[in-house]
């Protein structure tokens, strides 16, 4: 009886905080008014998080607790449409969108309109039964999609529970990655030395199709719903009262969405949006007139195509002349150099632009870009305006031909160009270009794994002075991290324990986090187990280097350039007097090369491992691991549900290990 009382009190505090989380995620992500601080909503969130955990048995699918994500799959199951999910017609010019009214009034004589923002991002279908949400699906080809239900739970501002039970409701919203979210993105990337987003509507439509709904959950985006695909238990006679029913109902919709009775204000109001659209926080690339009545829209019908009863005005991307003034060289966290236009300020969408990035010197040669031109400048998909054209014929011989830099402008350190890449690069460890992708590099999973210290504290970090480099970690003391924002006693502490305990690190680790260039993981661990200590790796030669297996020309003269720079070398020493370990430890472990010489694949879900830890255990007996089949794989290991890597290994005959037979071989 005891035991049944306890359970009834932890059900009912699990609904409270369900409760109390949806009522705030949706003040929060949909109307954009928080009535709690972010601590309050964290601490219920850890709490619920506490009691799923304790009681797997109270965690619905629709938690609050599921939008972080964590479900990895094979692939992405199919979802066939009941109601087609149609494309829009697009018009470039006022003839076209009169010439729209023109074909609708035959049909309707007296129409009435709506228009609303067109979101540039990716089409969705939300399905919902009983008021709760069973599944997310894209809208592919319009007829078949894919199932992408646990990426969709990551986004806030879809409501997993209805606030009616209605039988079962299908709504289409357009996911859309909001350009703080972009930017941010970005930055992040760069860090890591990622190929960037060219635009938000790319990063969102790269975001939403992760088979890792964990990476999904932390891209932060966001959805508009704009249409009743099909509804069960409600009569809803015009599109402007779906839309407002959904509102009802706790989606996230396009505000100032009204009626119109003529084509003249209909345009009017598109004209509007086009002027707004520099002050949304998302993009748009056009507005969409639809006919209201549902009525009218049958009468109308489709055509093989596109619904005759709306159109989509696409935006014009605008382009402006102006003068190229200079062009200076910008150094990105990555140590690349960019070159940048200074221009005439010239406004264009909406913004005044005295800048524009010319990507690379190969773009400059290109184009034939000259210090004085009168330049062509547009700013479409991309957030920062680029030069598309030079006008040739208004040059006066005064221009002047731009060559980049021998030396990086901001710590005068040597620049190098590789064989066969575009960017310039700063080599320097300590550039302060580029130092906080060195710092969040170091301190990440693959390298040092100091728990807790993120891009955000890094930054904070940086921006504060309290670090210049990652070896300035080694030398924190309480006072100094307790002093940030959301650092308190407690985090301070277990802050400086987890760099405490990354001291002890292996070689393979800080060989990692130097962030040399092509050295990853595989091969840090490959230079640590061939020379055993720092100090024997940053004499070897570049000869000798590229004689060891996997480690390629680029690779090795990548090293040797690193430990003949006067920087790093200092750097390094300072890392030692902090206590980092610098020896390779001769371990059973690292003696052990039972799969010397083998590949093996892994797909399908494990029981007794993860597949990271899987690798792990290959690599360190001295195999390697490979992410695609070919005749040259030794093994497949194959947990449950194995997808089309299991398909492929049978068809060219590879050898097949369930796990049991993999712990066998491990023995």
């Amino acid at each position: 009886m005891k035991g049944n009382a306890i359970m009834a009190n932890e059900k009912k505090r699990v609904q409270e905080l369900t409760d109390f989380l949806n009522y705030h995620s949706y003040k929060y992500y949909v109307e954009d008014a928080p009535e709690i601080s972010d601590f309050e909503f964290d601490r219920a969130m850890r709490e619920l998080e506490e009691l799923e955990n304790s009681y797997p048995e109270l965690k619905s699918a629709n938690s609050p607790t599921s939008r972080v994500g964590g479900m990895v799959l094979e692939s992405f199951a199919q979802v066939t449409h009941t109601v087609p999910m149609e494309s829009l017609q697009d018009a470039f010019s006022e003839a076209e969108i009169y010439e729209f009214d023109r074909r609708v009034r035959e049909v309707i004589p007296n129409p009435e309109y709506t228009v609303e923002q067109k979101i540039d991002g990716l089409s969705v279908s939300l399905e919902y039964e009983n008021g709760e949400f069973v599944r997310g699906s894209t809208r592919g080809n319009g007829l078949v999609g894919e199932d992408v239900t646990e990426n969709i739970r990551t986004i806030r501002s879809v409501p997993m529970r209805l606030t009616e039970k209605i039988p079962y409701i299908e709504v289409r919203g357009e996911v859309y990655m909001p350009r703080k979210s972009f930017d941010y993105l970005n930055k992040l990337r760069e860090a890591e030395e990622l190929p960037l987003f060219a635009n938000p509507r790319n990063a969102a439509a790269g975001s939403l199709r992760q088979l890792d709904s964990k990476i999904t959950a932390e891209r932060k985006l966001d959805i508009f719903a704009f249409n009743i695909q099909q509804l069960q238990g409600k009569e809803i006679s015009t599109h402007s009262m779906g839309l407002s029913y959904l509102a009802e109902l706790g989606f996230k919709v396009i505000k100032r969405t009204q009626c119109y009775k003529t084509i003249e204000e209909a345009y009017k109001r598109v004209m509007e949006i086009g002027e707004e659209r520099d002050s949304l926080d998302f993009d748009i690339d056009g507005a969409v007139i639809k006919v209201n009545s549902f009525n009218d829209r049958e009468l109308l019908g489709s055509t093989s195509k596109f619904p005759k009863w709306a159109i989509a005005y696409k935006f014009p991307a605008e382009q402006k002349e102006t003068v190229i003034r200079d062009i200076i060289v910008n150094v990105g966290r990555t140590g690349a150099l960019t070159p940048l236009a200074l221009l005439d300020t010239v406004r264009i969408a909406g913004t005044n632009v005295s800048k524009a990035t010319l990507h690379n010197i190969d773009y400059i040669s290109d184009k034939d870009i000259r210090i004085g031109d009168t330049v062509i400048i547009e700013k479409a998909g991309d957030i920062i305006p680029a030069v598309v054209g030079v006008s040739k014929e208004k040059r006066t011989g005064n221009e002047k031909v731009f060559v980049m830099p021998e030396k990086c402008p901001s710590c005068g350190g040597p620049v190098v160009r590789e064989e066969g890449e575009a960017a310039y690069r700063c080599v320097g460890i300590r550039c302060p270009a580029q130092r906080l992708r060195n710092i969040i590099h170091f301190s990440s999973k693959p390298a040092m794994d100091i728990d807790g210290l993120g891009p955000s504290i890094i930054e904070q970090m940086v921006e504060r002075e309290i670090i210049h480099d990652a070896s300035d970690l080694y030398f924190l003391k309480p006072e100094d991290i307790s002093s940030m924002d959301k650092m308190g006693e407690k985090s301070a502490e277990n802050l400086l324990k987890a760099i405490d305990n990354s001291r002890n690190n292996p070689l393979h680790r800080l060989i990692c986090g130097l962030g040399i260039r092509h050295v990853g993981e595989k091969a840090a661990k490959i230079l640590a187990a061939r020379y055993k200590t720092l100090d024997r790796l940053s004499s070897a030669s570049l000869q000798e280097l590229t004689e060891i297996n996997d480690i390629g020309e680029k690779m090795a003269a990548s090293v040797t350039e690193f430990f003949e720079n006067t920087e790093n070398t200092e750097f390094l020493k300072r890392l030692e007097e902090g206590g980092v370990n610098c020896v390779e430890a001769d371990d059973d472990e690292a003696a052990d090369m039972r799969f010397s010489g083998m590949t093996f694949v892994l797909t399908g879900t494990l029981e007794h491992y993860t597949r990271a830890e899987a690798a792990e255990i290959i690599e360190k007996a001295g195999g390697k691991t490979s992410s695609s089949v070919s005749k040259k794989t030794t093994y497949v290991l194959a947990g449950e549900e194995a997808g089309s890597k299991l398909t492929k290994a049978q068809a060219l005959g590879v050898a097949v290990i369930s796990e049991e037979e993999f712990e066998k071989m491990c023995e």
